[in-house]
């Protein structure tokens, strides 16, 4: 076997002047090197510390849910007759896009600046969608669900769950459905600020939904108590891992300070849980709103909309 040398050794003469000042200069570079990796290091978990901590001070607001209709005169049928006849919504804004080849409108319980509200959303001569099994159902507070249950019913509103206590408990609710095959839970409760309460998706693995969005994304599921917000109901089925999401629901949007800072907090809770950034922080081409989008790691879209630009934007919907 050949010996091995040391390094500070060299092969030549012990006083050869390139074997002393290779050895030297070795022996200076080393502790540099450490130095700077551990800068590195630390300027690293610098960045993701600000970049979570931001996250709790930034003031976010759950603005709407995103869903696709078939109805094209949606206006007349579905938000008049449903949407504001059956579930006493209000008709806050809709409008036509041509050259994208859709439409929509916006419904709640009040202005979108203070509520919650739906989007519906109609692509040109698209007359069906799958609504899957992962998307579960909306819903609305009420104080006598059985009073607006015998309503939706006396203005032919489908009842698929007759309104009593939820099984097991005591809180009564019941079930309606939408012309488009949407599902609205009804729940008994004292007076709110936020009647649209509730948006249930099903997740395969509850632990690290809880994980993602509690603490990267959506505080506790929402912003403030239940009784008086709207939030995520994230429901693991035992057993079940995966679900199917169909093409009907699409999306929860949620407010933030800065879209940039939501994104790159987002991006750090990807690579940590599942999940990926589907649309880079930036305006939206037309509206100049800037927005970012991800995946859960369900698979569940959020898209993060800048609060100045949303403001904007109702501001000249409305003086239009």
């Amino acid at each position: 076997m050949v010996p091995r040398h040391p390094i500070s050794e060299s092969r030549g003469p012990t006083n050869s002047p390139h074997s002393l000042t290779r050895s030297h200069t070795e022996k200076e570079l080393t502790p540099s090197a450490s130095a700077r990796n551990q800068r590195s290091e630390a300027m690293a978990t610098e960045a993701v510390e600000n970049a979570l901590e931001w996250v709790h001070e930034d003031k976010r607001k759950m603005l709407h849910a995103v869903y696709r209709s078939v109805i094209s005169s949606v206006v007349v049928v579905v938000l008049c007759r449903f949407y504001t006849e059956c579930l006493g919504m209000k008709l806050l804004r809709q409008r036509d896009i041509p050259e994208e080849k859709y439409s929509n409108a916006f419904l709640g319980f009040g202005p979108e600046e203070s509520h919650f509200v739906v989007e519906l959303t109609y692509n040109y001569g698209v007359d069906k969608y799958d609504i899957g099994t992962g998307f579960g159902h909306f819903a609305i507070a009420s104080e006598d669900v059985y009073k607006l249950v015998e309503d939706i019913r006396a203005k032919g509103g489908k009842i698929t769950r007759e309104p009593g206590p939820v099984k097991g408990g005591t809180t009564v609710i019941a079930f309606v459905e939408d012309p488009d095959g949407y599902l609205f839970e009804l729940i008994q409760r004292g007076p709110t600020p936020e009647p649209l309460c509730q948006v249930m998706l099903r997740v395969g693995d509850l632990d690290r939904s809880i994980k993602f969005y509690e603490k990267y994304t959506i505080a506790m599921m929402g912003y403030a108590d239940e009784d008086k917000t709207t939030v995520l109901e994230l429901t693991y089925n035992y057993g079940v891992t995966e679900y199917t999401k169909g093409n009907a629901y699409a999306q929860v949007a949620i407010s933030t300070q800065d879209v940039y800072k939501s994104a790159e907090a987002v991006n750090l809770v990807t690579r940590e849980l599942g999940g990926k950034i589907t649309r880079q922080p930036g305006p939206i081409p037309g509206l100049n709103t800037k927005i970012t989008s991800f995946l859960d790691p369900d698979g569940w879209k959020v898209v993060f909309v800048d609060h100045e630009d949303f403001m904007k934007e109702l501001q000249e919907s409305s003086s239009s």
